[in-house]
Formats: structure tokens, C-alpha cells, sequence
């Protein structure tokens, strides 16, 4: 029989080890010395020395590194019916805002102007560096059926990716669940809409036109200008 088993999993190797001495007179408990030693291919301990700063960087750099992976994308609270995925190891999650009206802000260019207007539900897709943007047509919590529509927005391809621009996006390695999903959408909603994505126009009809009425007359958002999307939800959840 073959063994197989560095095929389906990583091998760790002892390389270190420390050792914390403390004083044990009472008067002095608070007196600690750091040894490190390092490991020979046998197992044994080699090389004692007293633990130096170069050696205590990386270990401080280990642990943070450690910290954000075990925090970040971590609920405060109860998870919300909003959060559809959740993926920490890849840094990722999706969720669902229902209609809501936001304050959107337009480059000069575009000569509409800025104001509050109602939106349609949206679908949220996001880890660290990239935001996806679809729209739905109910407000209910959808499931893998649910067919998404092209977000009808500036600035935002056809395939839901979000052109940022100049945008910094700064997602904080230790972002909670909470966090991440409302920077995400702070992010969006702060920045200006600027343009259309080459000739991909997101809705049926003239989408300035639509921003310019909505504004102006705080109407309802018309599903019915809604494109359905090529981007199944299912793709999303991966």
C-alpha cells in the first residue's frame, strides 16, 4: 500500500520552542526570563539562548496574524436574516438590504442632481478588496432560486463587479461581521456615480433619466426597468 497522506494534508514540523522562567521569591514575581531553543530533526531541544528581539518580532507578527484570522468576519451579535453566506477563510460574505431610500452623490458630468431617492433590494457580494451589487425584486429574504437583476446603478459592470475608482477601500483586518457589511456599503453609497460601463446600460429605459425623476419626485423605485442578471445567485456562494 501507498502512503498518500502529504496529498490531502500539511505536514508541521517542530523547528522552536520557548520556555518562560519566572522568579519564585515572592518579592520578586514579577521578574520573567524568555529561553529559546531551537529543534533538531530528532526532536531535541539545541541552541539555548536568551530570547531576542528580531526572534520576539516574529513572534508578536505570528500572533497578530493568528488574532486576525481567528476575528476577522466574527459576529457581534446573532447573525442576521440579512447574511446569506459567511466565509472567513476566503474572506468573504453575501447579504440582502431591503428597499430603502439613500442619499446618492453624482459627478457633475452626469447632471443629475445629488439627493435621496428610493432603491430596489439588493444583493451584496464582498470580501476585502471586491464589492458585487445585484438587484431583487422582493424584499424577502431570497433563496438559491431567487433571480437576480443588474444592479441599476452607475459604475457597476454588468457581471455586479463595482468599479471603485479612486475609492481607498481600507477593510480592517479585524473587522466583525457588522463591520464589514456596513463599510461595504458606506464605501458604495460615498462615492460618486460617475459613468456607464462602455455600452452596458444596467436598466430599460435611460438611467439618468431614472435617477433624475426618482430624486425629484420620491417615488417608489419601478421594478419594472429591472434587467434579470446572467450571474446566477448560486455562483455567488462559493
Amino acid at each position: 500500500m501507498n502512503d498518500i497522506t502529504e496529498q490531502f494534508t500539511s505536514l508541521y514540523h517542530p523547528t522552536s520552542a520557548l520556555i518562560v522562567y519566572q522568579s519564585v521569591a515572592k518579592y520578586d514575581s514579577a521578574n520573567t526570563y524568555i529561553e529559546h531553543f531551537d529543534i533538531d530533526r530528532n526532536g531535541t531541544l539545541v541552541n539555548a539562548h536568551p530570547l531576542t528581539i528580531r526572534e520576539a518580532g516574529r513572534l508578536s507578527k505570528a500572533l497578530k496574524i493568528q488574532q486576525e484570522k481567528e476575528t476577522f468576519l466574527t459576529p457581534k451579535d446573532i447573525i442576521g436574516k440579512h447574511i446569506l453566506y459567511l466565509d472567513a477563510v476566503k474572506s468573504k460574505a453575501v447579504w440582502f438590504t431591503p428597499t430603502k431610500k439613500r442619499q446618492l452623490l453624482f459627478t457633475e458630468k452626469l447632471g443629475i442632481q445629488q439627493g435621496e431617492a428610493f432603491l430596489p433590494s439588493l444583493l451584496w457580494s464582498a470580501d476585502r478588496n471586491h464589492l458585487s451589487v445585484f438587484a431583487l425584486i422582493s424584499n424577502r429574504r431570497p433563496t438559491l432560486k431567487a433571480t437576480l437583476y443588474n444592479a441599476p446603478f452607475f459604475n457597476v459592470y454588468e457581471s455586479g463587479n463595482v468599479c471603485m475608482g479612486t475609492v481607498d477601500i481600507r477593510i480592517q483586518k479585524t473587522a466583525s461581521l457588522e463591520e464589514f457589511t456596513t463599510a461595504w456599503e458606506e464605501y458604495f453609497f460615498n462615492s460618486y456615480f460617475s459613468h456607464l460601463m462602455g455600452d452596458y446600460n444596467p436598466i430599460k429605459g435611460n438611467c439618468v433619466s431614472l435617477w433624475e425623476e426618482l430624486i425629484s419626485t420620491g417615488k417608489a423605485f419601478p421594478k419594472e426597468v429591472l434587467k434579470k442578471s446572467i450571474i446566477p445567485l448560486k455562483s455567488l456562494l462559493q
